[in-house]
């Protein structure tokens, strides 16, 4: 019997009618910033959608070039972060990881009300664990926080509840709260145990972040590991993908994985994934797309060769940019400009 693979670090919490937690594929892979395909000589549909965004790009189709130079001239400003007049590889690189990460900051947008109860900008941690949690835990989830108490998120498990914990099938709520509550803390910088927007989508989101992705490999070993010691071997590795019935055959895929495990995953050949190889597993590093078409993009506008894009340059080659179509990008950014 086949199971879909798993990841806890993925939240399904809208107004606290779902369940706080929904696991999904393990693996962030770096994906290509289109599903087109990449051929300049046909056309700069692809680039569209990397500077862009999927569903921006798409809203660009109707706009005439005069439109379009226009409003690109208003996203040129945005994206010169430094006011030098001039767009860097850089910030151009910025640029295009913003695009893809507003799907992300959409998502958290449309949540944010249902969490920051007394709409004063900021979401606290029992404001969070009371929408998410109260309804299955009761007065458990409702009990206030200490903020200040130090918490050893990174080195150590949780302890399992000395009560009996709240249920559900496969869903411990109890268990899952202190996670969510120990990932919390990682992304709140300040300790304080009250996150702004950019805190609070690092929680939702936290695989997207540099600074979350310890925690993002310590939840991954915790959800494979089954003997308690912290890593991950290969009947565990197989285990989280595949359960297998009596008397079925096994897959080739299963196969398969087998040997990525001994070739690819377990790269110090003692049978086991410790942190590292979990973290180049399950957020490998390979290739940076965003870099690859920053340089492009560059490689194609600047016509001086100095190695920077004045706004001139990027609006005589607008085409590549954003084309002829048409954007409410320049609204959107001010939406979002907490971001």
């Amino acid at each position: 019997m086949v199971r879909p693979l798993l990841m806890c670090f993925v939240l399904c919490v809208v107004s606290g009618s779902s369940k706080p937690t929904e696991q999904k594929s393990r693996v962030h892979a770096d994906a290509p910033l289109s599903e087109l395909e990449h051929d300049d000589q046909q056309n700069f549909d692809y680039d569209h959608e990397a500077f862009l965004g999927r569903e921006e790009a798409r809203s660009f189709e109707q706009l005439r070039p005069e439109e379009s130079k226009r409003r690109l001239s208003i996203i040129v400003d945005k994206i010169d972060a430094d006011k030098d007049g001039f767009v860097s590889e850089a910030e151009l690189r910025d640029w295009i990881k913003r695009a893809q990460m507003q799907h992300v900051y959409d998502s958290v947008e449309g949540q944010w009300k249902d969490f920051d109860l007394d709409g004063d900008g900021r979401v606290t941690w029992d404001e969070y664990k009371n929408v998410t949690y109260s309804s299955y835990l009761g007065n458990a989830a409702a009990t206030p926080t200490a903020a200040a108490q130090p918490s050893p998120i990174l080195d150590s498990y949780w302890s399992p509840p000395t009560e009996s914990p709240q249920t559900d099938g496969d869903y411990n709520y109890t268990q899952m709260m202190m996670r969510d509550e120990r990932r919390f803390r990682v992304a709140d910088g300040n300790g304080d145990m009250v996150a702004d927007k950019q805190e609070f989508t690092s929680f939702l989101h936290p695989e997207e972040y540099e600074h979350m992705k310890d925690i993002v490999v310590q939840e991954t070993i915790e959800d494979i590991d089954k003997n308690g010691d912290g890593l991950i071997d290969l009947q565990e590795y197989i285990g989280d993908m595949y359960m297998s019935e009596d008397g079925e055959a096994e897959p080739d895929w299963v196969t398969t994985e087998r040997q990525q495990f001994a070739e690819f995953r377990d790269k110090n050949g003692d049978g086991k994934m410790d942190k590292e190889e979990t973290l180049d597993w399950i957020l490998p590093a390979d290739y940076d797309h965003a870099v690859a078409e920053a340089k492009h993009l560059l490689h194609e506008s600047d016509s001086d060769q100095d190695g920077k894009l004045t706004k001139e340059e990027i609006l005589d080659k607008y085409d590549v940019f954003v084309g002829s179509q048409v954007t409410d990008f320049g609204e959107a950014l001010l939406r979002h400009d907490e971001f």
